[in-house]
């Protein structure tokens, strides 16, 4: 598994459709997950992160979802990749909330996470 393949799999592993932040379709249905796609060698985390987008009146759901991927995250160990690992922690703040001024039911949750690339290239 190269690099971008194990970002994908780390945020597809959450029963949502994940799509990089890039190629969304224009007929995605939500619930689903964006994410950030930057990579990098051996040499210090990167700032990377996801948003998680639902359709409803509540925030329910969306905080379940959240709250998963927290647990998930603290319990979870490095990803093997080619040349290495891929270690995956929280950062800070880890979620935020976020509305969209298009449609009063979109909600949006914007996770922060630190992504290590323990490789040499």
């Amino acid at each position: 598994m190269d690099k971008s393949q194990a970002l994908y799999s780390f945020w597809s592993g959450f029963g949502l459709v994940a799509y990089d932040e890039n190629t969304v379709p224009d007929d995605a249905v939500m619930p689903y997950i964006t994410y950030s796609s930057n990579t990098d060698s051996l040499g210090g985390p990167l700032t990377l992160y996801g948003s998680l987008w639902y359709k409803s009146y509540s925030w329910e759901e969306i905080s379940k979802k959240t709250e998963e991927i927290a647990e998930f995250i603290y319990k979870m160990k490095p990803i093997p990749i080619k040349g290495g690992y891929l270690w995956i922690t929280k950062g800070s703040p880890f979620a935020q909330r976020m509305s969209d001024p298009s449609d009063d039911l979109i909600r949006r949750m914007y996770i922060n996470i630190n992504a290590e690339f323990l490789t040499a290239y």
